[in-house]
């Protein structure tokens, strides 16, 4: 009975939920602004003539370009005119767009922008330009320069900022008075409508210009009454006869590892291990919107190494971003409320095969690798575990979108990961589900996903793991209500998880819960000058229980955040509430505080900080949390760049300390031009155990130093070099520091577009 009890509380749970999307679609008014704005004429280049781009803008051709200038800063001043003006030039050929920003600068001395690898130039002087190539106001395609033409790019969606590695050529030079940067984007690289005659597509340029404060400055005003940023877009007018060529690309690798391992705690010698591994990873866009992947022994090698991060007295699993090229190409369509795609997930791939695009309304996104090894994460309520399996499988995603009306989306979700164990016995999980983002206006929006899972895992993961023996089910919903204005917002939200859902693709670290949350904002915005440019209070209450309706956690807590002076970002947050842990409840108020500024061009600091109350996990007792983490980045003239960070944790107990642990990482990068760095990474852990309070046997000392120096010559994302040498040291309370293992490495990447 009881068990009938908790499905029909479950049924009406997700009854209620349903009940609540529709009455806020019928009761939510459709006040859209009407008014179509008037597109501009880009002008084509029809002789066949390609622009040199150096930063110079001395060919005739740009003299037919369409000229727009920057007229708004749009942060922290609401649509005033701007401190500086800025100028974008636009052009195009049958197979290039080409754009140049003029930007002038009444002191080029104070532009503040180094020599560094591409991604990498958030906090420098930098231009951009934003393009909706389907003109349908849910995707972007971004691109942002430096003035020393170094790149970044990536995608935006309703779901927010994608990263994406594109092939595009740039380059920028500082001038007397300011800087100019020039752009190539191959209509290859973009995807974009499939129709004869002009196309009209959406547009913005923007230009980031940090002194004091940070401007950023915009081709139009923006309504901060207005949450859909894409529906304000100016539009542009033309593109015809716009093809991506033949749109092939072919980027062979080759990679070459030699490695020496040994364990540091046994007296044993170092192993040797020398392999070479050939790859080839091809791209087709055999039409305009639609590209199709394949792989062969890709290199997946991380070149970037993580950044280490605390993993003491922690209940889930942690994440890492996606790096790899193979899976960033159309990653926005997989991005989703829950993470039901995660790609790291996959470890080491045999091959691939992937088809990404949009056909009119409809987005489409697939892939299936062979795994060569198999990661698993097997998730709790309170808290969860991994496991890697010597197993092959193959992972398939299938994920279709619709686009509804102005500005909303439905979509289908569809994952299979099967295999087979070396016991002989079948593993499998798979899964399905729908989501929906549906704007009703320009303040409000909901989302809402639904999922459902099967999965049966070998007998050697049944019992080592506690997982259940025979096949088994699960089911997820999220949904989100949410009001944004100018001064203004509040949203609400609810989650649940059954104990049997398992996302083997995804990264979902907790199941077995409900969570409900309320939250309000409210905001005040000042022109630069005043003491804060931007300050909120937000206060919100959320509430968590598991399936048999025992408390998980309930807290009410009030967040802050302040903009002003000095580029000063200032957070600040407290919370009361009770958490449970084991079966025991509780208390937890705690405090944090974080602040970042930029005292000049060459200088960021920053610091965060927690105090308050905490759970001893190992121990299952209340403790005392003490952890602050100060950060720094120092450029050195235009090359040199310092960046150093620790993190600091010490947990107390009513004995006295439990454990001290601190987390340092450093980098230093000498970036000799745009295209070539040398890079050294120090990252050190030492977690130092009181074992006098401890209630379980536990190692008194645990030391690891990860040392890495890499070379990298890199033309494009795929035409790379990369040379380097790395090592892992070990110790504890009695063996110092020891060498575990270390590896030279060398990998060569070369991009042949067609």
């Amino acid at each position: 009975m009881k068990v009938k009890t908790n499905s029909c509380k479950k049924l009406k749970m997700a009854s209620i939920v349903f009940m609540l999307a529709l009455a806020v679609f019928f009761l939510t008014t459709f006040a859209w602004a009407d008014g179509e704005k008037v597109p501009h004429r880009v002008p084509k280049i029809t002789d066949g003539a390609r622009i040199h781009v150096d930063g110079r803008l001395d060919e005739p051709f740009w003299q037919k370009a369409l000229v727009l200038e920057l007229k708004y800063e749009i942060t922290p001043g609401e649509n005033i005119p701007p401190p500086v003006q800025t100028e974008v030039l636009l052009i195009y050929t049958d197979n290039y767009l080409y754009a140049a920003f003029r930007a002038f600068d009444p002191e080029p001395s104070a532009i503040r922008a180094v020599y560094t690898d591409r991604d990498n130039i958030y906090d420098h002087d930098f231009v951009g330009l934003v393009l909706d190539t389907f003109n349908d106001e849910r995707r972007t395609y971004d691109f942002y320069c430096n003035p020393f033409g170094i790149q970044n790019d990536g995608s935006e969606t309703s779901q927010g900022w994608v990263e994406w590695d594109a092939i595009w050529d740039s380059a920028g030079r500082i001038t007397s008075d300011g800087y100019i940067v020039e752009i190539a984007i191959p209509f290859s690289t973009l995807r974009f409508q499939r129709k004869k005659g002009d196309q009209v597509w959406g547009i913005d340029a923007i230009r980031s210009y940090p002194r004091n404060v940070r401007h950023c400055i915009s081709l139009f005003p923006k309504d901060r009454n207005n949450n859909c940023y894409m529906c304000q877009f100016e539009k542009l007018i033309g593109f015809d006869g716009a093809k991506p060529g033949k749109n092939l690309e072919f980027d062979p690798t080759i990679s070459t590892l030699s490695t020496q391992k040994r364990n540091p705690f046994s007296t044993g010698g170092f192993v040797n291990n020398t392999k070479v591994e050939p790859g080839l990873t091809a791209r087709w866009g055999f039409t305009s919107n639609l590209t199709f992947s394949a792989t062969v022994n890709p290199d997946f090698s991380q070149v970037e190494a993580d950044v280490a991060q605390l993993d003491i007295n922690t209940q889930f699993a942690l994440y890492y971003d996606e790096k790899r090229p193979f899976f960033m190409e159309g990653a926005d369509i997989f991005d989703m409320p829950l993470d039901a795609v995660y790609t790291r997930s996959l470890a080491d791939p045999d091959w691939g095969v992937k088809l990404t695009g949009k056909e009119g309304g409809h987005s489409i996104g697939f892939y299936s690798v062979q795994d060569h090894f198999t990661n698993l994460l097997f998730p709790g309520s309170q808290y969860s575990n991994t496991t890697s399996l010597n197993m092959k499988t193959i992972g398939s995603v299938l994920r279709y979108r619709l686009d509804v009306g102005k500005a909303s989306t439905v979509g289908l979700l569809v994952t299979d990961r099967e295999g087979e164990h070396q016991d002989g016995e079948n593993y499998f999980n798979r899964l399905a589900g729908f989501d929906a983002f549906w704007r009703f206006n320009t303040k409000k929006f909901i989302k809402l996903q639904f999922l459902t899972s099967r999965t049966q895992y070998p007998g050697a993961v049944i019992d080592d793991y506690g997982q259940p023996g025979e096949p088994f089910s699960g089911s997820a919903l999220d949904f989100m209500f949410r009001h944004e204005s100018r001064n203004f917002g509040y949203y609400a939200t609810y989650r649940q998880v059954s104990p049997g859902f398992r996302a083997d693709l995804g990264f979902i670290p907790q199941v077995g819960y409900r969570k409900a949350a309320a939250t309000m904002i409210f905001a005040s915005w000042k022109n630069p000058g005043h003491w804060y440019t931007f300050i909120n209070a937000i206060p919100s209450f959320e509430y968590e229980v598991d399936f048999n309706d025992k408390l998980i956690y309930k807290t009410f807590k009030v967040t802050s955040y302040y903009m002003g002076p000095l580029q000063t970002q200032i957070a600040m947050e407290a919370r009361f509430g009770k958490q449970s842990f084991m079966g025991k409840i509780f208390t937890i108020n705690r405090g944090e505080f974080y602040i970042s500024l930029q005292p000049s061009g060459s200088l960021t600091l920053s610091f965060d900080a927690i105090y308050g109350d905490q759970i001893d996990l190992d121990n299952i007792r209340p403790a005392t949390q003490l952890f602050f983490a100060p950060a720094l980045k120092f450029k050195m003239g235009r090359h040199l760049y310092i960046g150093l960070d620790h993190i600091f944790e010490r947990l107390n107990v009513d004995l006295g300390r439990l454990y001290t642990a601190n987390v340092s990482n450093l980098r230093l990068v000498y970036q000799f031009n745009a295209r070539t760095f040398l890079r050294t990474i120090l990252q050190y852990v030492d977690y130092n155990y009181n074992v006098a309070n401890y209630l379980i046997p536990i190692d008194p000392r645990f030391k690891h130093l990860f040392t890495q120096v890499l070379f990298s010559y890199k033309i494009n994302p795929q035409t790379v070099l990369f040379l380097g040498y790395s090592n892992n040291y070990y110790g504890d309370q009695t063996l110092p520091l020891t060498r575990a293992n270390h590896t030279f490495f060398l990998k060569i990447g070369y991009a042949l577009v067609l």
